[in-house]
């Protein structure tokens, strides 16, 4: 062999090797299913398993939506599925890029879900098939485990300052506290208050009677737990314009870890007040569904913590996008993964968490033990952290056969969410 021969030889090998350097044969995408559940306590779980041509391989993923559950089941039985059938799950990017824009109306929450659970389920079974945990396939861990905030209150102060001390003694660094429930402090009682003739007669909130009442909650807890605890509070959207500023000043004595959502999303320009007025770090978001809501937020500095659930923007795909813009702009992640969220939904989370840089906080969120049984591999929140598995995927699983046992329950008046009034009877936005 001549040595120009020699070479020609080497030169060719790697290409040679092509065919077996492209690994595991092709997928298609064979079925998809919805899997509705109430997860054995009144949820309202909505689940998608995309199953492949590869023999036993799938994925799952959260389309779940408490209040339009049933547009998202028969966005995804009558419009998605028949679009995935034949598709290439590998292609994660341009699925979710087509499933975004084949609606033509793009975005809202119930394509969001739709989205959301294709996308997690397309991230699963990438991670089975490579063997690794997705957030392997996200660049790997950037932390030991994922710390997160406790949910403290009480009808008294003496009772959330021993609920704050349990909290602590639990191993929470990170502390929500809210008197009773949202709005605490500025509830007036069902029956009292001057109200119109034959108007609404239940409790009633008043935006002046919250900003004086809950920083003197936050001046007695303090007095007694000390500045060690990292708090939060939630005001749930229920201020308005000035009153919003004027209670971000008050409470900044408090050094509060953030205040969350204290304007609704239709007067997102008075965070720039309150940038001007005080420090106190703002948490928002809780009711985004367009990942690109938060872009003038972010990029203006105006806002600290993005406060999205994962499930409601579309999945993982735009969360780890928008974590990567939180980073270059010195904001951080707080996803919102308590209350109705499910277990699928919060593990998506976690991957995006232990992964990324940006990563602030996540809002903690324990399960019975009949939706462990039925979704085993949850995670599991040991002493304030949030801990995953290092199972392939998502690492979590779902028995349909349980999940069949405890169907969704039937809604009253269309499953809505239970709104606030003022005295005079008007709807307080949430």
């Amino acid at each position: 062999m001549t040595r120009r021969d020699a070479f020609q030889t080497l030169w060719a090998a790697p290409f040679a090797a092509a065919p077996a350097l492209k690994g595991l044969p092709p997928l298609t995408i064979k079925d998809v299913k919805v899997i509705a559940t109430s997860g054995g306590r009144g949820y309202r779980w909505i689940f998608i398993k995309i199953i492949t041509s590869e023999p036993g391989l799938y994925g799952i993923g959260s389309a779940s939506n408490h209040f339009q559950t049933h547009a998202v089941i028969a966005a995804i039985e009558k419009h998605l599925a028949p679009y995935l059938i034949g598709k290439n799950p590998d292609k994660i990017e341009d699925l979710w890029q087509s499933g975004h824009l084949r609606t033509y109306w793009r975005n809202g929450p119930v394509n969001n879900n739709v989205l959301s659970g294709l996308d997690m389920a397309l991230w699963d079974i990438k991670g089975k098939r490579a063997g690794m945990p997705v957030y392997e396939l996200l660049g790997g861990k950037v932390r030991d485990a994922v710390p997160c905030y406790d949910h403290c209150g009480g009808n008294s102060n003496e009772a959330i300052v021993e609920s704050v001390q349990k909290s602590l003694a639990n191993g929470f660094r990170h502390i929500r506290i809210q008197y009773g429930g949202y709005g605490g402090g500025g509830f007036i009682p069902k029956g009292q208050g001057s109200r119109p003739e034959n108007g609404h007669g239940g409790t009633a909130f008043d935006e002046e009677q919250y900003i004086d009442a809950v920083p003197k909650m936050f001046d007695f807890v303090r007095s007694k737990v000390g500045f060690g605890p990292k708090l939060c509070h939630d005001v749930h959207s229920h201020l308005s314009g000035i009153n919003a500023v004027e209670f971000c000043r008050r409470v900044q004595q408090h050094q509060m870890f953030f205040i969350e959502d204290v304007l609704s999303p239709e007067q997102l320009d008075w965070y720039k007040q309150i940038r001007q007025s005080c420090t106190t770090p703002q948490a928002v978001g809780e009711v985004f569904s367009h990942p690109l809501e938060f872009v003038p937020l972010v990029t203006q500095r105006l806002i600290d913590f993005v406060r999205c659930r994962v499930s409601a923007i579309g999945g993982i795909t735009p969360a780890k996008k928008l974590a990567t813009l939180c980073e270059y702009h010195g904001v951080r992640t707080a996803f919102q993964e308590g209350g109705e969220n499910d277990p699928i939904n919060q593990l998506a989370a976690y991957h995006v968490d232990i992964s990324h840089p940006a990563f602030g906080i996540q809002e903690e969120n324990a399960f019975p033990p009949v939706a462990q049984e039925m979704l085993p591999g949850c995670a599991q929140i040991r002493g304030g952290y949030l801990y995953g598995n290092d199972k392939p995927g998502l690492g979590i699983d779902i028995n349909e056969q349980l999940a069949a046992k405890h169907p969704i329950q039937p809604f009253t008046e269309g499953g809505h969410y239970r709104l606030d009034r003022t005295l005079d009877g008007a709807v307080v936005k949430p």
